[in-house]
């Protein structure tokens, strides 16, 4: 298992076992003499947190107070055209764009945090996603 990693999160999801997703460095950040430990992390990627520090510090993207934590990555569930879907190979992905966010995978064919284009690597291939437009998706996991 990977060392933990050390960041900020806000107050508000400062609890073991919380997940998130991190979103990159904000216009608020660039200012803050914190910002090195918080924007340790890669963007897109999703963290869980595995322990939850005493030091709190003041925070204007929260607004409030941030705390330190260590957290660990966490693979992603998403879906993919069935000719990407190949255990182990790096791909660009592509959100699909398909306007349906009713759909039950809609969230996994356009994942908060991983922008167009993003290189990403293909842990393991599941089962053939239900879409709701008939396109050829495949669920998969990524790092």
């Amino acid at each position: 298992m990977a060392q933990p990693l050390i960041t900020l999160v806000g107050e508000e999801i400062a609890k073991e076992g919380k997940a998130f997703v991190f979103m990159g460095e904000q216009l608020v950040c660039s200012e803050c003499k914190l910002k090195n430990i918080c924007l340790n992390l890669e963007k897109g990627s999703r963290y869980k947190i595995v322990k939850v520090r005493d030091p709190q510090h003041d925070c204007e993207l929260t607004e409030g107070k941030a705390r330190i934590v260590e957290v660990e990555k966490m693979s992603r569930t998403v879906c993919v055209d069935k000719k990407y879907a190949i255990d182990g190979s790096f791909i660009t992905f592509f959100p699909s764009g398909c306007g349906q966010p009713g759909c039950p995978h809609y969230h996994m064919c356009n994942p908060d945090g991983i922008e167009n284009e993003s290189k990403v690597k293909i842990l393991s291939v599941g089962e053939k996603a239900k879409c709701a437009i008939g396109e050829n998706k495949i669920v998969v996991e990524l790092s």
